[in-house]
């Protein structure tokens, strides 16, 4: 028996699921997740000695590719002077102001510990900031598992079971309104009926929890423009986006600044790390100095922050978003060939991926939900024993490294052929 089958065993009699996230159990693709012993550059290699060429990336952090030696001794030598201190350190400093730099509408930010993190705390601003209680969200864009968000969300909600979670107060899930993404008209209608009412709009501004989608031109600015007009606060969930489409995130790409961004991934070099920023006066609500009260108590951790910063020191030093593209242009020709004639969609923006198993074109969660979700399950099962490990899920992203090769594209568009011919998607 493999040691992954006998540790998935093991973790099943311990762990809900066997997993500490669902994404990570392989339900929506079918067989046993394999454990992984360590990662170096581009390559996972699980503890049976199975190498496979990695495109999930810790789900985007590492955009250096896996144990980036610059990285490691930072975070190194950065534990050698404490784990954690629970006062103040020019680290948090230096990470504000690298975020205030690099980001276009940041002019303040706070640092927390995760994603979730992030838009909760946005959440709770804009509605302290406003005084109001609506939220305007969109179909398939999932923000975290927080309460008030957790509706018609996407990623591991929408693969597995009940998008609405159990455990979601009703009173909570009525104060959110969900949109289909890319309908300015209907976000436009809810504005005449509750506009006064709505404290923020939150979207992903390249959803990428539901597979990848783009906004069509005009909807950002759109959506900025209703926000200004009725007084309600835009958000911007970059903690996918940020510092890994461009320095500046999504929102340097298309030209559009939210009040409010949520940040992670990326800013912490593989630990866990969320922030979020914005307009000063808005982020001058939060406690000590305002009203809205947030805390927590590994904010601002000295290691993440380390490998956050060195990260982006690096990236920059490397000119790491045009490599970024570089590859990303020679995956998206190559794939584009492979599934010429065959009923598929793929979409890209920067590092990041997706290829849909229907031949119509994907532009909110209702058309990615035409996906051909058991096609995809055994095409994923093919590449992955080819060792090629792509998302376990149609409704996930795919990323890739500045370590991802020329040589490491061409043996995984290689892979994928032999998978559709013997899925037969001809």
């Amino acid at each position: 028996m493999l040691q992954s089958a006998q540790l998935f065993s093991k973790s099943r009699a311990s762990m809900p699921g066997g997993v500490n996230s669902p994404a990570r159990a392989f339900k929506a693709v079918g067989g046993q997740p394999f454990f992984v012993k360590h990662a170096r550059g581009s390559y996972l290699t699980d503890v049976d000695g199975k190498k496979y060429v990695d495109y999930v990336c810790s789900w985007g952090p590492a955009i250096l590719g896996h144990s980036h030696r610059a990285v490691v001794d930072a975070i190194c030598a950065a534990a050698q002077k404490g784990i954690s201190f629970g006062v103040p350190t020019a680290l948090e400093v230096e990470m504000a102001q690298t975020i205030q730099s690099m980001v276009p509408s940041v002019g303040k930010v706070r640092m927390v510990n995760s994603g979730t993190e992030a838009t909760m705390s946005c959440i709770r601003l804009a509605r302290g900031f406003t005084k109001r209680d609506i939220v305007v969200k969109f179909a398939g864009c999932y923000h975290g598992h927080v309460d008030s968000l957790l509706v018609k969300a996407g990623s591991g909600a929408l693969t597995y079971g009940q998008p609405d979670s159990a455990g979601v107060p009703r009173a909570l899930a009525e104060l959110t309104r969900t949109l289909p993404f890319n309908r300015p008209d209907i976000v436009r209608e809810i504005f005449r009926r509750e506009g006064d009412a709505i404290a923020a709009v939150i979207l992903e501004p390249v959803p990428a929890n539901a597979g990848l989608y783009l906004p069509v031109p005009g909807f950002l600015e759109e959506l900025r423009r209703l926000c200004d007009h009725y007084g309600a606060l835009l958000i911007f969930d970059e903690v996918m986006t940020g510092f890994r489409l461009a320095p500046g995130g999504a929102q340097e790409i298309f030209g559009v600044c939210p009040d409010l961004t949520a940040l992670g991934k990326v800013i912490g070099g593989g630990l866990p790390v969320g922030a979020f920023g914005g307009r000063a006066d808005i982020m001058d609500y939060l406690s000590p100095d305002g009203p809205v009260y947030q805390a927590g108590t590994l904010s601002g951790n000295p290691l993440s922050l380390t490998a956050g910063l060195t990260q982006i020191r690096e990236l920059q030093r490397i000119d790491g978003w045009k490599r970024l593209e570089k590859t990303g242009c020679d995956l998206e020709k190559a794939v584009l060939e492979c599934i010429q004639g065959r009923p598929l969609t793929f979409h890209r923006i920067g590092s990041m991926f997706c290829l849909y198993f229907t031949p119509h074109s994907v532009c909110n969660l209702s058309d990615a939900q035409k996906s051909d979700l058991s096609a995809f399950g055994k095409f994923f099962q093919v590449c992955l024993h080819h060792g090629v490990y792509l998302p376990p899920s149609q409704f996930e992203t795919g990323f890739f490294s500045t370590e991802h090769s020329p040589e490491d594209i061409q043996h995984t568009v290689k892979v994928m052929a032999n998978a559709l011919q013997m899925v037969g998607i001809h």
